[in-house]
């Protein structure tokens, strides 16, 4: 048995880690297809985008285990129905349960690893990976000069070129126009050719021009002679050079703090702490609100009767059938004026409520969220494994339709679960275990027919079950 559950393990591991890269290398792929726009022609170092890369790959863990696990699971037991090594299995008196037990040890030890990772560093990729992307997104492109276009990338200058040949550095038909500051005055310079280039230290874009003109104004007299004439001086070159400072462009870091607000990136202790405060914040706010409400109820006391007096006036029902008309014009005027305070007051406060209830919601269901990646191993290991089994195919064929079809049902399930527990249109246990409380009973269903043997996907047998049934009405109606 011993050298059976050997054989089983390692006709899993192999295929999980073969699947697991695939589907990482997958998943990493449409991340850059997702924001090469955001990414490509911004001057980042190699290494930002490398970072980047890292923490996108640790975000989707969250996907591609599942979905590993699945596949690599119909891989095993398929190849093992294929090469008939299951028949030898079940020959030697092995039922199907306990050549799937050795297995199913393993996918809990991942569904363990699966859980700390899920609640110690998920939260940290994420907050590593949602603040760089933020701060990548945000950076200015690279492409300060860009064709046929007036530029304001650099502060006091507006520049435009005609033309840049292929290896984006040679420019034609340059055109600067330098804003006047404290120091120098403002001039006009035309160019037909030149070059761009950084400087060593990353701090400079250099522009060497060639063949170009100046123009450059300057105010007439001096300080103890001021002449209101402007003085225009023009000059030629064979060349020049310009700085344009860069240290507005460069590429920084946002403050990380600013993001671990988002239930993201939270722990499970950190949520349980911050769903406790949010309690508290409700239940203040509901504290407060009566009290608030009570300074525009008026009370009037009312005398009892008295014996001396043997007849009353009737009570006509309603304010407005006492006092003269300017004194029930002023009676619906106050009224009005209550009503509006009041309205004013508690839609502020009403509006806070809702947010930290929907708050609440949110920090619940994503509470949650921490043990569905743990138990969704195992529900969707208990469809592979039987599927497998049941279909009788390895390799990267059939199983590979089967278990997209079968993740794809499932994370379509948990999409729309976990957003409607966020929304507050379903409670946070139901929408971050429906997808689960739907594949489980699918995946007991599976093993039931793998463990009886069943022909699911036997064409034959339907055949034969349909000519059945349609004899059988046909002679009915005879």
């Amino acid at each position: 048995m011993k050298k059976l559950h050997l054989l089983l393990i390692k006709s899993f591991i192999r295929p999980f880690l073969v699947t697991f890269m695939i589907v990482m290398f997958v998943l990493l792929m449409l991340f850059l297809w997702k924001y090469i726009d955001d990414l490509i022609g911004k001057g980042f170092e190699w290494y930002v985008i490398l970072e980047l890369m890292l923490y996108a790959s640790a975000t989707n863990v969250a996907m591609a285990l599942p979905l590993s696990v699945l596949l690599s699971s119909i891989m095993t037991y398929g190849s093992l129905g294929e090469n008939y090594e299951l028949v030898a299995i079940k020959s030697a008196g092995i039922s199907l349960t306990r050549a799937v037990a050795p297995m199913f040890v393993v996918v809990i030890f991942l569904s363990v690893a699966a859980f700390f990772f899920s609640d110690y560093m998920l939260p940290k990729a994420n907050l590593k990976y949602y603040s760089l992307l933020y701060d990548a997104r945000e950076q200015k492109s690279a492409n300060f000069l860009p064709e046929g276009v007036f530029s304001n990338s650099f502060p006091d200058f507006t520049i435009r070129v005609d033309r840049k040949d292929e290896d984006g550095q040679t420019l034609h038909g340059l055109t600067i126009y330098k804003k006047t500051t404290n120091n120098d005055p403002a001039y006009v310079l035309k160019a037909k050719t030149g070059k761009m280039y950084r400087s060593n230290d990353n701090r400079f874009l250099v522009i060497e021009m060639e063949d170009g003109i100046r123009y450059e104004e300057r105010p007439g007299g001096n300080n103890f002679n001021p002449n209101p004439r402007q003085i225009l001086t023009r000059f030629r070159f064979k060349s020049a050079q310009n700085k344009l400072d860069l240290t507005g462009l460069a590429f920084k870091r946002t403050d990380e703090n600013g993001f671990k607000g988002a239930f993201q990136m939270m722990d499970r202790r950190l949520l349980q702490d911050t769903m406790k405060r949010i309690g508290h914040f409700i239940d203040s706010s509901g504290r407060v609100n009566l009290p608030l409400l009570t300074a525009y109820i008026k009370y009037y006391n009312i005398p009892t009767k008295s014996d001396a007096v043997k007849t009353y006036a009737k009570y006509k029902a309603g304010v407005m059938a006492y006092g003269t008309n300017p004194q029930k014009a002023n009676y619906v005027t106050n009224a009005l004026s209550e009503a509006r305070s009041i309205h004013d007051l508690m839609r502020v406060r009403a509006d806070r409520m809702d947010e930290l209830v929907k708050n609440m919601r949110s920090a619940y269901a994503q509470y949650q969220v921490k043990f569905t990646l743990s138990v969704s191993c195992i529900a969707l290991f208990l469809i592979g494994a039987p599927m497998g089994a049941i279909i009788r195919k390895g390799g990267l064929g059939l199983p590979v339709v089967i278990s997209v079809i079968f993740f794809l049902l499932f994370y379509i399930i948990k999409t729309i679960g976990e957003k409607a527990a966020h929304e507050g249109n379903m409670s946070g246990i139901a929408g971050a275990w429906i997808s689960i409380f739907v594949i489980t009973p699918v995946g007991i269903f599976l093993s039931y027919k793998a463990a009886t043997d069943s022909a699911l996907f036997d064409m034959e047998y339907y055949k034969r079950f349909f000519d059945k049934l349609f004899k059988r009405n046909k002679d009915d109606t005879v």
